[in-house]
């Protein structure tokens, strides 16, 4: 079945260029289906339209096709990089399209007079060391609270180290050695710290050792017993971390991937080793369009994981595969990295032992995510009977309330579709200009910033869940009363019972307020479990963080006329904010760029 009139391909063919080049096709509503490379734009684009085609995808494709645009370009290099960016702009239907495209998280090390330790995502931009990638946000704070168990060094921000007039909890805890306060470590005792941390995340750990023995023994030698058990309880904790990092090798930059590929679905098993340690895992499963073959899914993986999201290109990548264009990728990844990058298939000692590895992770990975689609799909179904649904329920959404005593309101949706969560499309809503602690007002709010209008562009749900009673049901209602019932979706509030325990959830149906009680081993209830418990997880999420940019959130920046290098020679100069409120107005002025006048409205301000 056609989307419209048939695709008119030798008019299109017929002036088309054999330059290299990237092409998109689009459907009849203008969205785009697929993107494409080719070394001669001209010889790829006319075997789409050949009389016999044997790829079920192809043949899905071509009926499909309402237009298409080619944009040339200067080489093959740029076609791959092009089509990449295609990709992750557009997600079209029938590419393989990776769902994880974020930069990887590394652990900072800042080149300040006493240097931070700390965790960092993005651009390169401050001046410092960066260790990583890690495979996960989750992998560096354990990381981050290991080594300060181990090393005493900061691990605070800025703002707050330069602000202390004597050491916080972290000194007590013997977790810093409160380098922000005069008196507490020397220079060179902090310096000796930052030098073995940086070995320890250099996978020194061995060398590390041998430093803090000799130093136990001086101390011991000198009678300092206090220092030479300092020493002693550093050991412990760096030889306990050590036992926990069981895969170790030889070397110092590589990336591994295992591959598994099973009745249309895939699973890649990254390994990302740094000097010599295994940094963690990650499992990725990317979207796959019918009728395409395990190689091609495991290049377009590749190319879309380096090129897509901002990732470090180590110089070894170890693959599962050697697929199609295995040279011509390689190049084009060295391009982008500015060092010779090599791939490796054959492998054999310490590549093979983490290959191997790779293989088995991702294997158990895919038959752990096939399962998990199994118990998805039941959930569904019974969903479906249980609210007595004809059609399939394809998308549903949930929305949920979080604040403090009315302040820092945040309204979560989260999305689901039939393979679970869709985190890609989950949104939070900051709301203003309501009373606080006035739920059924942020309710209301949240509704009509997420659903505008009705049209196809919006995603309007299947279903959409409200996490409360009538009243927050009603606001649904109400928003939704004038739309055509063609875009209205089924609106359901999953109301907690008396004791508020799990499994005693009822349904409200809106507009007849039946009440569907549902038993607890039901697994359209634990659909519902799943969807209500992921918006209230969502939404408190949201306004933790909204609160605590609240509290960073300096004082001085409510005051008119002060700007940012105002505030910062305002903490500079006073020592903080604790001295500047001390301070008087005459004080105040004699800071660099604050007239008498000013400073009479930085005080006032302050002590109002």
């Amino acid at each position: 079945m056609t989307d419209g009139t048939p695709f008119n391909s030798e008019a299109f063919l017929k002036n088309l260029s054999s330059k290299p080049g990237v092409y998109r096709m689009y459907n009849a509503r203008d969205e785009v289906i697929y993107v494409g490379k080719a070394k001669n734009l001209k010889k790829r684009v006319s075997s789409y339209f050949r009389k016999n085609v044997d790829s079920v995808k192809t043949q899905s494709l071509v009926t499909h096709i309402a237009k298409m645009d080619v944009t040339v370009v200067s080489s093959e290099t740029e076609a791959f990089l092009l089509e990449n960016n295609f990709i992750k702009k557009y997600r079209p239907r029938y590419n393989v399209v990776l769902r994880d495209d974020k930069s990887y998280p590394f652990i900072f090390l800042s080149e300040h007079k006493h240097p931070k330790l700390g965790f960092h995502r993005g651009t390169k931009k401050l001046k410092g060391t960066y260790f990583g990638p890690y495979p996960s946000a989750w992998a560096v704070r354990e990381s981050l609270r290991s080594m300060q168990r181990i090393f005493p060094i900061r691990q605070c921000d800025d703002s707050y180290y330069r602000a202390r007039s004597r050491p916080c909890l972290q000194y007590q805890m013997k977790r810093c050695s409160a380098p922000c306060v005069e008196g507490y470590v020397t220079e060179d005792e902090y310096s000796e710290q930052v030098n073995l941390a940086t070995l320890f995340l250099k996978g020194k750990n061995n060398e590390v050792i041998g430093t803090l023995v000799g130093k136990m023994e001086k101390a011991s030698e000198a009678l300092n017993f206090e220092a030479a058990a300092r020493y002693r309880d550093q050991i412990s904790a760096l030889k306990r971390v050590q036992e926990q990092q069981f895969v170790t090798g030889e070397q110092e930059e590589m990336d591994v991937f295992g591959y598994a590929f099973r009745n249309g679905l895939a699973c890649v098993q990254g390994l990302f080793i740094r000097d010599g340690q295994l940094l963690g895992s990650k499992s990725f499963f990317p979207k796959i369009p019918k009728g395409i073959d395990a190689d091609s899914t495991f290049q377009s993986f590749i190319l879309q994981f380096y090129l897509a999201g901002n990732k470090t290109i180590p110089k070894q990548i170890v693959l599962p595969l050697k697929f199609e264009e295995f040279e011509e990728v390689e190049k084009v990844l060295s391009v982008e990295a500015g060092h010779r990058v090599r791939f490796y298939t054959g492998v054999r000692d310490e590549k093979r032992q983490y290959l191997q590895l790779a293989n088995k992770n991702a294997d158990n990975a895919l038959e752990t995510q096939q399962n998990q689609q199994k118990s998805m799909f039941a959930r569904f179904v019974d969903l479906e009977k249980l609210i007595e649904r004809d059609t399939p329920i394809q998308r549903m959404e949930c929305f949920d309330i979080s604040h403090t005593s009315g302040q820092q309101t945040v309204a979560s949706c989260v999305v689901f579709n039939r393979d679970g969560p869709l985190k890609a499309d989950y949104r939070t809503f900051n709301i203003e200009g309501i009373i606080p602690g006035d739920d059924y007002a942020a309710m209301a709010q949240a509704l009509r910033r997420r659903y505008k209008k009705p049209s196809e562009e919006a995603k309007i749900p299947d279903i959409l869940f409200i996490d409360g009673g009538k009243g927050q049901l009603s606001q649904a209602e109400a928003h939704f009363e004038d739309w055509p019932s063609e875009f209205k979706p089924t609106l359901i509030g999953v109301a907690k019972g008396t004791s508020r325990k799990p499994g005693l959830e009822t349904l409200i149906l809106s507009g007849s307020y039946e009440t569907i009680p549902i038993e607890s081993d039901s697994p359209g209830l634990h659909l519902i479990q799943h969807i209500r418990d992921e918006s209230h997880r969502f939404a408190i999420s949201g306004h933790r963080n909204r609160r605590q940019k609240v509290k960073k959130t300096s004082t001085l920046e409510g005051i008119p006329g002060v700007g940012p290098k105002k505030r910062q020679a305002l903490l500079k100069y006073s020592g903080g904010l604790q001295g500047l409120k001390k301070a008087s107005k005459q004080e105040i002025s004699k800071v660099p760029g604050i007239s008498d006048d000013l400073a009479d409205i930085i005080y006032d301000y302050l002590h109002s």
